[in-house]
Parts: structure tokens; C-alpha cells; sequence
């Protein structure tokens, strides 16, 4: 059984509270053991970073640091979270003065990062360390009349150089690959690896909001009948402006919207009302009538 540090992030306890149970569900059935880094704190994604970037240095420090006195990688199940942890990682990797700098504030708490940390989304751990064999394997109610639309966002596909990319390919087309040994059919469309709208929301909410129609009326024109992220906030922005996005389009939208863990729980046959789907804003009922799982 593999184990790691798991760093659930502040969306999938507050926002989008069905990911972190979902989560957990599927990481218990692939044999994925989680220690979770209790009292770890926000990357400081968006805002902090923005404002005082060596402050969400220190903070990301902190927690790898946590996770280096376990030996474990760090498991999270949010791309924003990947994103910015990555880019703080290699800030503190490429610049031994600066990490003894970050330090030097972690010390007062008794902390020091060595830099051998390695956080890693859940989507890839599921494709490089528990492999699609083991995950076709568990699955036992194959997604094939489903088609699924992925969307990446921002933060999970740049930059390229912090997220690994020349030395892992395989991570640019990961949810098309784990889609496909669900059982699904994936329906590609241009803005996958775009920005979803969420950054701007609260100061052009038009904007974003005609972000997230332009993205879901892509995938349905296309024939999708869900869209899957490994973002919670991509779902807080896809899902849930969805309704303003028809109002302000005056387009009869209605695409479901999935995290990961939910799609891959579906598959694997987990009840839809442990997975959280009745709190989604946009009803999957449709896609569970494809799949032949009971509306929770």
C-alpha cells in the first residue's frame, strides 16, 4: 500500500466539501494510504501570492517540511493547490539563499525544509504510481455510454517547467487517459486548459461568468454529457455560476460538472449520495441515469 502525505486543501473542506469524502473513497479502494497534515495551511494561492509572494513561500515551506518529517510525498486533490505548491518548490530548490532565507522563519517553530518534498495531484499518482491497470481493475461499472468532457484549468498545465512536464509527457493528456480506462468517451474541446473564470469573479463577475458558458456550451455542442476537473474551483466556478451563465446567455445549459474522485467513484460503483453528488448546483441525474447508478 502506498501512503502519503495527504494535503486536502481549503476547498474540498469548505467550498466543495463532497471532494474530500469522495476522495478519500476512492484513495481507500486503490489501496492509497493517506496521513493527512493536520494544521498544514493555505498555499496562499490567488491574493497572498500576488501580494507577498515570500510569504506563500514560507507557507508552503512549512508544509512540505511537515511532509518531509514524515517521508512521505504529498498527496492533493486540488490543482490550484499542485500549481502553486510547484512553483513555490522550485523557487526554494533553484535558490539555496533564498530557501535558508524561508528557513531561517521556520525555525521559530522548530521546522526546516531540506527540499526533497514532492507534491503530486491525485491524478497523476493515480497514472504513474498506482498505475491504470490497478484502476481498471476496480472498476465495476464501466462509464461507457458516458461522455465526458476534461477540463484542466490553469494551474495543473502551467508553468510546465515547475509541474514536471518534460520529464512526465504523459501528465498533459492525463484526464483523457483516466476517462478512457473508466470506460468513458472523451469529448475534447479548446477550452480544456483554459482559465475557468474563477480568479476574476469577484471583480468582473460578467466576465467570468461568460468564461464558464463559453466552456460548458464547447462540451455540449460536442455531445458531452458531464465535464470532469481535478479543480475545486473550476467546480465552484462551473457548477456553481452555471444557473448566471444561462441567464446572462439565455442558453438552456444544464452540463453536469464532476470531480475527479467523483467519476472514478461512479465507476467504481460507490453509491452517488456518498460521493456528494446531491450537492452539486447542476443535477447529475442525467448522467447517473447514463450510467445506471440510483439519483441520491
Amino acid at each position: 500500500m502506498a501512503k502519503y502525505a495527504f494535503f486536502p486543501g481549503c476547498v474540498s473542506r469548505g467550498g466543495c466539501p463532497e471532494l474530500y469524502p469522495a476522495a478519500k473513497l476512492i484513495c481507500e479502494r486503490l489501496g492509497i494510504e493517506l496521513e493527512e497534515l493536520a494544521g498544514a495551511s493555505c498555499t496562499g494561492a490567488g491574493v497572498l501570492q500576488e501580494k507577498n509572494q515570500f510569504l506563500g513561500d514560507v507557507l508552503n515551506a512549512r508544509t512540505f517540511a511537515m511532509a518531509e518529517g514524515l517521508g512521505l510525498p504529498i498527496l492533493t486533490i486540488c490543482s490550484t493547490c499542485q500549481g502553486v505548491m510547484s512553483q513555490a518548490n522550485k523557487r526554494l530548490k533553484d535558490d539555496p539563499e533564498y530557501l535558508a532565507k524561508v528557513n531561517s522563519h521556520l525555525a521559530e517553530e522548530g521546522l526546516e525544509y531540506k527540499g526533497t518534498a514532492v507534491p503530486k495531484h491525485l491524478l497523476w499518482i493515480i497514472i504513474e504510481d498506482v498505475g491504470l491497470e490497478k484502476l481498471s481493475s476496480y472498476v465495476t461499472a464501466p462509464l461507457e455510454h458516458l461522455r465526458v468532457a476534461p477540463f484542466y484549468g490553469c494551474y495543473i498545465m502551467r508553468p510546465t517547467d515547475a509541474l514536471g512536464f518534460d520529464e512526465n509527457p504523459q501528465r498533459q493528456t492525463s484526464l483523457e487517459t483516466v476517462i478512457t480506462a473508466l470506460g468513458g468517451q472523451v469529448v475534447d474541446f479548446p477550452g480544456k486548459s483554459r482559465c475557468c473564470g474563477f480568479p476574476i469573479l469577484t471583480i468582473n463577475e460578467r466576465n467570468s461568468v461568460a468564461m464558464v458558458a463559453k466552456h460548458t456550451t464547447e462540451a455540449l455542442d460536442l455531445g458531452a454529457d458531464a465535464m470532469v476537473t481535478p479543480c475545486p474551483l473550476c467546480h465552484l466556478n462551473l457548477d456553481g455560476y452555471q444557473p448566471k451563465a444561462m441567464s446572462q446567455t439565455q442558453r438552456n445549459i444544464n452540463l453536469p460538472i464532476l470531480h475527479l474522485p467523483q467519476l472514478i467513484g461512479l465507476a467504481m460503483g460507490i453509491s452517488p449520495r456518498d460521493l456528494g453528488l446531491q450537492r452539486h448546483i447542476i443535477s447529475p441525474s442525467d448522467v447517473l441515469g447514463i450510467v445506471g447508478a440510483a439519483t441520491p
